[in-house]
């Protein structure tokens, strides 16, 4: 038999999905795909790996309202993708399949993206071509995606620029707005396991797309056919923009904005060990920290960009085993504080002395809500923001993030935000605060005022009286945002911001975690937990789908011996921010229980997973009563975290 007959007789054998069959012989009958590709489906076919070629062509992979991201490389590498490979073992060619990220889909969606936002711009009856800022991580084929996206889109007939090397996700999202940009692409799979690739979209904001924008450009991908491809797989960049030192030095002017008293370093200096965990931190960050006059020791293994991240099992700070590392340099060198940044910078992950003079790691929530104290307090002392608190200031994260941040802003007289989870929900309200500042400018005062280019003081002067000021942002899963000209979560600038912090509490005599144990006393003790449950594949999504539709179909009426009192779902009820602004429809789910513990779940965007997250709430008055709340708490939470492990995959059909 031939390949088709064999793709054909494993679907009637039930060796292939349905949808997988469909997919195959589209590909192999359809005229488009170069002679690598067709080789490499032979060879899956020949050797029969069935479940492999299931999990390359079950699904075309989806463009979502942030991009794209899964497998570059297959489990099972076929001779014609391995070909010759690179001095980081970087096959040849990337893993063929509609499910996959490759040539194909980085093509089918760039020409999407293209088309709409050229359609954008004639509507608006602009001249210019679009325009496209592209970066790139450390990945595997991540310098080729960029370039390829960058051919592609020149060819098209619009302005494409691209970094002399990576950069990080943050920069980027800087450099969209910096550079004028119509949207903007990093190539990155953040904190995935190495064999991941992704493709991340940025809208002229400086954010991650989202409605109408989002939808648009979905609507534009899927339209493209892919025998449009062929014209695009040959690289040529001999017409894009490489850019350098001057967007670097650019970033960096915004990375010191972060700082709200810089002058405490001449007072005092903590001493940090830094890893990049072997990506695009590497580049920034310690040179943020050195250009404050702090002395950095990096971890030299971890320096070396290599997106193999030979030295971890995974590259995410979330992670304890990741900062192994820097740990021990820590411990070597009597350093105070341990930061590692993911491989695009956009997650800082953080461990501190303790009272035995260890270090110990602080969770995503604790550094969070650290920061967040820190500089709402830092404010009010400087006169940044009144004294007895504004509305028109606010701190903004998302429902899954720790209620602590809500108790600090709220004590504090500040307007709490909270949104769906992911970043470019915080973008979207930052662009509904600048556009409300401008009209109401340009009504006062009959101006156009410009955003980008004025002076910080004038910035947060203007929106604390017309709009509101961007106070501090972020999300559990180790991600936080200072300035409001860079619109994604940025590591760099978490670096900057928690090494004044170190600084501060160092010059008062004081240690991280003793000011941690203040923030408790002062707004309440607060704990979190997190469930992450893998499921890989073609069967894996649809066990994730299954748990996520008996939540709707068939919510829990009590977890662990604690009734549910309280039942908000996000992908058919109505609901509305402090803003009034109502919060778009997903499927997500936040549980409240009678012990005033709560619980959210959804499944990740971003990996194969569903997730849920566990809020516990202890009242504390005085310092005697922390170490009770600290054991109850934990206590508590882990005896409701197995209940939902447990209920869940009873509904994922296990």
């Amino acid at each position: 038999m031939n390949t088709v007959e064999m793709i054909k007789a494993a679907g009637a054998e039930g060796k292939l999905l349905e949808t997988s069959v469909k997919n195959l012989l589209d590909w192999t009958t359809g005229d488009f795909l170069p002679d690598w590709a067709l080789d490499s489906i032979e060879e899956l076919v020949k050797e029969e790996q069935w479940d492999e070629l299931n999990d390359r062509f079950y699904q075309f992979l989806a463009f979502g309202t942030g991009g794209m991201r899964n497998r570059t490389i297959g489990n099972y590498v076929t001779g014609s993708e391995r070909g010759t490979p690179n001095e980081m073992g970087t096959p040849s060619h990337p893993a063929v399949g509609t499910a996959v990220l490759n040539d194909f889909n980085i093509i089918r969606a760039t020409v999407g993206l293209y088309r709409y936002c050229d359609r954008v711009l004639k509507e608006r009856n602009e001249a210019a071509p679009p325009r496209l800022v592209i970066a790139h991580d450390v990945r595997h084929f991540s310098r080729y995606f960029c370039e390829l996206t960058a051919s592609t889109w020149t060819r098209l007939g619009g302005e494409a620029l691209i970094f002399d090397g990576p950069r990080s996700t943050p920069q980027l999202s800087f450099t969209v707005r910096n550079k004028k940009a119509t949207a903007g692409i990093v190539i990155t799979a953040s904190h995935n396991p190495s064999h991941d690739n992704g493709y991340k979209v940025y809208f002229e904001d400086g954010a991650q797309v989202v409605f109408p924008h989002a939808e648009g450009i979905i609507n534009e991908v899927y339209q493209v056919k892919m025998d449009e491809t062929p014209a695009f797989l040959e690289v040529d960049i001999s017409t894009v923009e490489v850019m350098g030192e001057v967007e670097d030095a650019a970033y960096m002017k915004v990375l010191k904005e972060s700082l709200l008293d810089p002058t405490v370093f001449k007072q005092a200096s903590p001493k940090i060990v830094f890893s990049p965990i072997h990506g695009t931190g590497g580049i920034s960050a310690p040179v943020a920290l050195e250009s404050v006059g702090l002395k950095v020791d990096t971890v030299a293994e971890q320096m070396v960009q290599d997106g193999r991240f030979p030295t971890v099992k995974s590259p995410n700070p979330e992670n304890a085993e990741a900062l192994n590392m820097a740990i021990e340099q820590a411990r070597e060198t009597g350093a105070d504080i341990v930061m590692a940044t993911d491989p695009d910078a956009d997650r800082m992950g953080v461990a501190v002395r303790n009272a035995d003079g260890e270090l110990e790691l602080l969770s995503g929530n604790m550094i969070g809500s650290l920061m967040a104290a820190f500089r709402i307090e830092k404010m009010k002392a400087m006169g940044i923001i009144p004294e007895a608190g504004t509305q028109r200031a606010a701190l903004i994260k998302t429902f899954v993030t720790t209620p602590l941040q809500s108790a600090i802003a709220a004590k504090n007289g500040l307007k709490v935000i909270d949104t769906l989870t992911g970043f470019k929900w915080i973008g979207e309200k930052l662009l509904h605060y600048e556009e409300a500042l401008k009209e109401k400018v340009l009504a006062a005062e009959g101006r156009v005022f410009d955003y980008d280019n004025a002076p910080l003081e004038e910035r947060r002067r203007l929106l604390l009286e017309h709009s509101t000021f961007y106070v501090f942002g972020g999300e559990e899963s180790y991600g936080y945002m200072a300035s409001d000209l860079v619109r994604d979560k940025d590591a760099n600038a978490a670096v900057l911001m928690f090494a004044e912090m170190a600084a501060t509490l160092q010059a008062e005599g004081k240690t991280i975690l003793d000011y941690l144990d203040e923030v408790y006393l002062r707004y309440g003790y607060y704990l979190e937990d997190v469930i992450n449950i893998y499921y890989e594949g073609a069967s894996g999504a649809s066990r994730i789908s299954n748990i996520l539709k008996s939540y709707r179909s068939n919510p829990p009426s009590e977890i662990a011996g604690f009734r549910v009192t309280g039942w908000k779902d996000f992908g058919t009820q109505t609901l509305h921010d402090a803003d009034g602004k109502e919060i778009p429809k997903q499927d997500f789910y936040f549980i409240e229980l009678d012990n005033g513990y709560s619980f959210a779940g959804r499944g990740s965007g971003t990996e194969p997973k569903i997730k849920f997250y566990i809020f516990a709430h202890e009242e504390v008055t005085q310092p005697g009563d922390l170490a009770p709340a600290k054991a109850a708490a934990a206590r508590t939470i882990e005896k409701i975290k197995q209940a939902i492990e447990a209920d869940a995959r009873g509904r994922a059909g296990e």
